[in-house]
C-alpha cells in the first residue's frame, strides 16, 4: 500500500515537474518569471537537499522582443528561405574546408614522393583537421604510415576511410598490406578478396598479393619447423651451421671451398635444412667469400676455380629448389645478378650446365620469374640463351624450355621490345641463314621461342617489320627444301604465317621469292606442309598483286580447287582465303575456275556445307568474282545457287561480311542472267536482298 502511495506522489511531481519546464521555455517573459519562482518554492519544499544551484543572475531585465523560437510557427515561405540560407551556409563552409584539405593533401603527396614521408602524415593529418571524412587522406596517410612502418596506424586510417567508402579499394589494399607486414595471413587475405569483390576486373592483380601473403606464411612455418628441428639436433639439421662455419673461413685453396660446397650441397636436402642455410647467412656466406667470389666473377679461370665455380651454382641451385624465400634471399646479392647471366656462355661446360640448371629453377614458377625478370639484364639474358639455344654443342634444349617458360610473362617481352634486335632476331636470322646437320634439329625449338615471344603485339610487329627476317625466312625454306631438313618447314611456316597476318611493306618485297617457294611446297608429300604453304599464301598474296599473278600462272587455281575438296577444315580455310585472293586480282584465276568447275560446285557445296564464316563468306565472294564471266550466269540455271545465297543472305545478323558478300553475288547473279529474277522472286527474296543492300550501304 506504502509503495502505491509513494508511486502516486512520484508520478505527480513527473507531471508538475513538466508543467514548470514548459513553462521556462515559453517565449513569454513573463510566464518564464513565474516559472522560476515556482520552481525556487519547489526546490525549498523537497525533503531532499538538492546539489543543483539554479544560476539567478539577472544579464537584461527588458530583453528586446525575440522571434518565436519555433520554426513551425514562420510562414512556409520564411521557413523555406531559412532552410535554403542555412543549407547554402553550410555548403559554402565545406567548400573552404575541402579547399583548404585539397592543399594540404597536395604537399603530402609531394612530400611522400620526395619519400619524406613523416612529412607526408604531417600534411595529410592537417588536411584532416579541416575535413575529416574525406577519404583520400585516409588512404594517403594509411600508405605512408606503412613506409613508416606504422602498420597499426595505416589500419586504423583505413578503418576510417572505410567509414567514409565503404567500397575504397585503397583502404582495402592497404590495409592488406599493413596486416601483411604484421603476419595476420587471415585478415590481409580476408582485405585482398574483399577488392575483388567490390571490382572483379582486378582479379589478376590481388591473385599476385595473395600470392605474396602464401609466400610469407610459408616463409614464417618453415623457419619456426627449422627452429624447431634445429634444437632436436639430429640428422643434417645440426650439420650445416657447422659446414658454414668452415666455409666462412679465408685463405683456404680451392678445393678445400669446393668439398666444403660439395658436402653443403648433400646436407640441404631438405626443406628444414634449406631454410637453415637462410637463417644462418648462408648466402652472405658464399658470396663475401673471397676465393669464391673471385671463382663465380671469373677472375681465375684454372680448373680447379672452375669447379669451385660450379660447385657454387650447384649449391645455390639445390637450395632454391622449392624454396621461394631463398629464391628472393639470393637476388638480393649483386654477386648474383652479375655472375648468373654471364656463365651461361662459360667455356666450361660443368659452369654452363650448372647455371642454366640454376636459371631454369627460377623459370618454372611466376614468383621465380618475376624475380629473375626484376634482378637480372634481361636483354643480356635472352642474348645468351638464344646463343645457347642456336649452338648444338650447349645446353641448347635447356636454353629453349627457359625461354618459353619466360615468354609467358609480360614484363619480360616490355622489356624484350627495344633491344629486340640484337637480342633475339640477329642470332635467329643467323641460325636460319646457316642450317646444317649439325644444327637444324635445333631450329624447331628456337623458331617456338620466337613464336612464344610473338605473342606479344609489339615484339610481333618488330620481327614483321624486319627484312633480315623475311629473307632469311626464304633461304631457310629454299635450303630445307632441297635437302633433308624438311621438319623444320612445317614449325617454320607457322611462324611466318602468324608474322604475315600483319600487313608490312617489308613483307609486300618479299612476297614474290616467298610465295614461289609456297608454290613449291604444295606439291610436298607431307599434307601439314602442303596446309601451311597454303596458308602463307592466303596471308602474304593480299600484299602483292605481283605475286598473285605468279602463283596464278605457276598453277595455284587448280590446287586450290583440289584442296577445297577435302576435309581439313584449317586447309579449306587457308584454301578459299587465297582463292579468293586470286579471283579478285587475277581474270585469268577466273577463267581457270570456270573451265575447271563450270558450275562452280566445289564454291556451292561450301555454301551448302560449311558453318565457318570465313570459308562461308570467301566462297560468296569467289562466286561474285567469276559471275563477272560472261555465261557463267546462264549455267547455273537449274542450281540451287539461289536458294544458296539468299540463306546467306537472310542469315545472322552478326556475320555481316557473309550477308554482304551473298547479296553481291545475288545482285551480280541476275544482272548476268535475268532469269534467275524469277526464282528470287519466287522466293520473296527482293525483300531480304533490298534490307542487305541498306546493310552494305550502311557499313560503308
Amino acid at each position: 500500500m506504502d509503495q502505491i502511495e509513494d508511486l502516486e506522489i512520484f508520478l505527480k511531481n513527473v507531471d508538475e515537474i513538466s508543467e514548470l519546464v514548459m513553462d521556462l521555455k515559453s517565449p513569454d517573459v513573463e510566464v518564464q518569471h513565474k516559472a522560476l519562482e515556482r520552481a525556487d518554492c519547489y526546490v525549498a519544499a523537497l525533503d531532499e537537499p538538492c546539489s543543483t544551484k539554479v544560476n539567478k543572475t539577472k544579464i537584461n531585465t527588458n530583453p528586446p522582443p525575440q522571434p518565436p523560437l519555433d520554426l513551425q510557427n514562420e510562414s512556409p515561405d520564411n521557413f523555406m528561405k531559412i532552410m535554403e540560407r542555412d543549407a547554402e551556409d553550410r555548403r559554402a563552409s565545406r567548400s573552404a574546408k575541402a579547399k583548404k584539405a585539397a592543399v594540404f593533401k597536395d604537399k603530402g603527396n609531394e612530400a611522400y614522393a620526395q619519400k619524406d614521408y613523416e612529412t607526408a602524415v604531417k600534411y595529410y593529418s592537417d588536411g584532416l583537421a579541416e575535413l575529416r571524412d574525406m577519404q583520400p587522406l585516409y588512404t594517403n596517410r594509411a600508405q605512408a604510415h606503412i613506409k613508416l612502418g606504422k602498420y597499426k596506424d595505416a589500419i586504423s586510417d583505413c578503418e576510417w576511410a572505410l567509414k567514409c567508402n565503404e567500397r575504397c579499394m585503397k583502404a582495402y589494399l592497404h590495409m592488406g598490406k599493413a596486416y601483411l607486414a604484421l603476419n595476420k595471413y587471415k585478415e590481409s587475405r580476408k582485405c585482398f578478396k574483399k577488392i575483388v569483390e567490390i571490382q572483379p576486373e582486378t582479379e589478376k592483380m590481388v591473385k599476385e598479393y595473395l600470392t605474396q601473403v602464401d609466400l610469407e606464411e610459408g616463409r614464417e612455418s618453415q623457419e619456426m619447423n627449422a627452429r624447431q628441428e634445429f634444437d632436436k639436433g639430429e640428422g643434417n639439421n645440426a650439420r650445416v651451421p657447422q659446414l658454414l662455419e668452415k666455409l666462412s673461413r679465408p685463405g683456404q685453396i680451392p678445393l678445400y671451398y669446393c668439398g666444403g660446397l660439395e658436402s653443403l650441397s648433400q646436407a640441404v636436402n631438405d626443406c628444414t635444412a634449406r631454410t637453415l642455410f637462410r637463417l644462418n647467412n648462408g648466402f652472405s656466406v658464399i658470396s663475401s667469400n673471397d676465393s669464391v667470389r673471385s671463382c663465380l666473377l671469373q677472375k681465375t679461370k684454372d680448373p680447379d676455380s672452375q669447379e669451385v665455380c660450379a660447385s657454387a651454382l650447384k649449391l645455390w641451385r639445390v637450395v632454391c629448389c622449392g624454396n621461394d624465400e631463398n629464391q628472393k634471399m639470393l637476388m638480393t646479392f649483386q654477386l648474383t645478378r652479375q655472375s648468373i647471366v654471364q656463365l651461361m656462355t662459360s667455356e666450361n661446360i660443368g659452369v654452363q650446365k650448372e647455371c642454366l640448371a640454376l636459371i631454369c629453377v627460377y623459370s618454372q614458377t611466376p614468383h621465380g620469374r618475376r624475380l629473375a625478370i626484376d634482378n637480372l639484364d634481361v636483354p643480356m639474358l635472352v642474348k645468351n640463351l638464344m646463343a645457347c639455344a642456336s649452338n648444338p654443342k650447349q645446353q641448347h634444349k635447356a636454353a629453349v624450355d627457359i625461354l618459353e617458360h619466360f615468354a609467358a610473362e609480360n614484363k619480360f617481352c616490355v622489356q624484350l621490345r627495344d633491344v629486340l634486335t640484337d637480342s633475339v632476331i640477329v642470332p635467329f636470322t643467323t641460325l636460319l641463314r646457316n642450317i646444317s646437320k649439325s644444327n637444324w634439329h635445333v631450329l624447331g625449338s628456337v623458331i617456338s621461342v620466337i613464336g612464344c615471344l610473338a605473342r606479344d603485339d609489339v615484339i610481333c610487329r618488330n620481327v614483321a617489320h624486319d627484312p633480315e627476317c623475311w629473307k632469311a625466312f626464304v633461304v631457310a625454306i629454299r635450303q630445307c627444301s632441297a635437302s633433308e631438313f624438311k621438319e623444320v618447314i612445317y614449325p617454320m611456316l607457322g611462324l611466318i604465317i602468324n608474322l604475315s597476318a600483319i600487313s608490312s611493306p617489308i613483307i609486300q618485297g618479299q612476297a614474290f621469292p616467298l610465295c614461289s617457294c609456297c608454290l613449291g611446297l604444295l606439291r610436298d608429300t607431307d599434307g601439314g606442309v602442303i596446309t601451311r604453304a597454303t596458308g602463307v599464301l592466303s596471308t602474304v598474296l593480299p600484299q602483292s598483286s605481283q605475286a598473285v599473278q605468279h602463283v596464278v600462272e605457276g598453277g595455284v587455281v587448280p590446287t586450290l580447287r583440289l584442296l577445297l575438296k577435302g576435309t581439313g577444315k584449317s586447309a579449306t580455310k587457308y584454301a578459299i582465303k587465297t582463292l579468293a585472293v586470286c579471283t579478285a586480282a587475277s581474270p585469268l584465276a577466273r577463267e581457270e575456275l570456270v573451265k575447271s568447275d563450270k558450275k562452280l560446285s566445289v564454291l556451292r557445296n561450301l555454301l551448302a556445307s560449311s558453318c565457318d564464316e570465313i570459308v562461308t563468306g570467301n566462297a560468296a565472294l569467289c562466286l561474285a568474282h567469276c559471275l563477272g564471266l560472261e555465261g557463267i550466269g546462264s549455267t547455273l540455271l537449274g542450281t540451287d545457287i539461289v536458294l544458296l545465297l539468299l540463306r546467306h543472305a537472310a542469315g545472322d545478323a552478326k556475320r555481316t561480311a557473309v550477308r554482304q558478300n551473298a547479296a553481291i553475288a545475288l545482285g551480280k547473279l541476275c544482272q548476268s542472267e535475268p532469269r534467275h529474277v524469277d526464282k528470287l522472286r519466287e522466293l520473296h527474296g527482293f525483300e531480304i536482298l533490298h534490307s542487305c543492300m541498306k546493310l552494305t550501304t550502311w557499313t560503308q
